[in-house]
């Protein structure tokens, strides 16, 4: 093995406050990203049960359209076309909106899975629609769907390195702007694996943990 083929631990310890600095990026992309799928993912949820077809058929060729076209894509394209905007804000946006067709199936079929005689319960007590859906059928639904929004969660922290594509230094564009200034790529390559695998690998257990209690 070559000197150049080794490991150093001196890069490896040099690479990490960029890496640290990057996580915090990641970590913020995620959150973010989180909560606009989140509330956009339940919004089209409850829109595709509206049974309007002048509404529910430009929802669902929408919602195809974006989990048919790659996340790297659809970064760069809003990249390209919304310029006026931060590049960190629009990555947290396409996270979301990409995310958001995911979860909405996710609600879907936490909904689908309230009892059909919690339903004719609120038509029996003349209770409006509005307070049908926040009262008695959401916090059930919800409630179910947990695990499902945690799991694309961890997948949404796993995926922000492609945020690298419209110039946002997550992790992953650390390690490669260090690589490149020093010639040593498989220590910060390697460091963030194991930076993402400390954050993700806990946070799945913890999402387990939740199935297993609501099962």
């Amino acid at each position: 093995m070559t000197e150049t083929e080794a490991w150093s631990w001196d890069h490896a310890a040099a690479v990490l406050p960029a890496l640290v600095d990057g996580l915090w990026i990641t970590v913020l992309a995620t959150v973010v990203g989180m909560v606009i799928a989140a509330v956009l993912g339940l919004f089209v949820a409850v829109v595709r049960r509206s049974g309007l077809r002048v509404v529910t058929v430009p929802v669902a060729v929408l919602v195809e359209f974006v989990r048919s076209t790659p996340l790297l894509v659809q970064l760069v394209f809003a990249n390209l076309v919304f310029t006026q905007f931060p590049s960190l804000a629009i990555g947290c946006v396409v996270l979301g909106v990409h995310y958001a067709t995911y979860m909405s199936e996710v609600y879907r079929a936490g909904i689908d899975a309230v009892p059909r005689g919690q339903w004719e319960a609120a038509v029996a007590l003349d209770l409006p629609r509005r307070r049908t859906w926040t009262a008695v059928v959401l916090p059930q639904a919800i409630r179910n769907t947990l695990p499902g929004l945690g799991n694309y969660a961890i997948s949404m922290f796993k995926e922000t390195p492609f945020l690298f594509a419209i110039g946002v230094v997550e992790m992953y564009t650390a390690a490669q702007q260090y690589g490149g200034n020093n010639f040593r790529y498989i220590e910060a390559i390697t460091m963030v694996g194991l930076l993402f695998l400390l954050v993700s690998y806990p946070t799945s257990l913890l999402v387990r943990r939740l199935e297993n209690r609501l099962a």
